[in-house]
C-alpha cells in the first residue's frame, strides 16, 4: 500500500488479524517471505526505529497513575501543550477531561480504573496521535465507542492525519468500509482483498 492510505483487516476472533500486526511490529519475524517498509525489509530496522515510525493503539487500553497530560505524553515525553490539546480534541476526549479554569486536572488511577472503557480507548488514541508517527495501527481500538463517537473520531482522524498511513483492525463493517484496501482474514489466511464495494460482490 502507499503512504497516506488506509488498510483495514477484518475477520472473526482468532482468525489471525493481530498476528499480522505482531509481525509488523517484529514481536516475532516471518518464517517465509519479506515484509517491506518504505521499500526496505523490516528486519533491517531496529526495534527502536520501528517504534518511532509506528504508533499502536490496542483494544485493551493501558493507562498509568498520574494525570491525563502525563498519560497522553507517555509515548513522546516532549509534546508541547498545543500538541496535547490537539490530540485530546481529535480523540474526542475533551468532553470528559477538560475542566473549567484548568487544562487537564483529571487524576488517572492505576490502570485508568476511574475511566470507562470508551474513555480509556480515546485517551490511548490521543497518546498515539501526540506521537505524530508515520504509521498508526488501531487494533480493534474503537470497539468500546458508541457509533456517533466513533464516527466523529474517525472524521477528525481523517482530517488531521493526512499523509500518515493507517492500519485498522476491526469487526464492525462501519469502521472499515471507507478504507482504501480491506483484507478479510480467516483461519490464518487472507481470503478476500479489495474495497468494501468490491468485497460485497466477491467475498462471501
Amino acid at each position: 500500500m502507499k503512504t497516506g492510505e488506509t488498510l483495514a483487516i477484518v475477520g472473526a476472533t482468532g482468525s489471525g488479524k493481530s498476528t499480522i500486526i505482531s509481525l509488523l511490529s517484529r514481536y516475532y519475524d516471518v518464517s517465509g517471505g519479506t515484509i517491506l517498509l518504505d521499500g526496505h525489509p523490516i528486519k533491517d530496522y531496529t526495534l527502536e526505529e520501528l517504534n518511532k515510525k509506528i504508533a499502536y493503539v490496542f483494544q485493551k487500553a493501558v493507562l498509568f497513575s498520574g494525570d491525563v497530560a502525563s498519560n497522553v505524553d507517555f509515548g513522546d515525553n516532549d509534546a508541547d501543550e498545543g500538541t496535547l490539546d490537539s490530540a485530546i480534541e481529535i480523540s474526542q476526549s475533551a468532553e470528559f477531561v477538560k475542566k473549567e479554569g484548568a487544562t487537564y486536572p483529571e487524576k488517572v488511577e492505576q490502570g485508568g480504573n476511574n475511566f470507562s472503557g470508551g474513555q480509556k480507548q480515546r485517551l490511548a488514541i490521543a497518546r498515539a496521535i501526540a506521537r505524530k508517527a508515520e504509521i498508526y495501527v488501531f487494533d480493534d481500538s474503537f470497539s468500546a465507542l458508541d457509533f456517533e463517537t466513533e464516527r466523529n473520531l474517525r472524521n477528525a482522524l481523517k482530517k488531521s492525519m493526512s499523509g500518515a498511513t493507517e492500519i485498522v483492525i476491526a469487526q464492525r463493517v462501519s469502521t472499515v468500509k471507507d478504507a482504501d484496501l480491506i483484507l478479510v482474514v480467516d483461519d490464518g489466511r487472507i481470503v478476500g482483498r479489495g474495497t468494501h464495494k468490491e468485497l460485497l460482490s466477491s467475498c462471501s
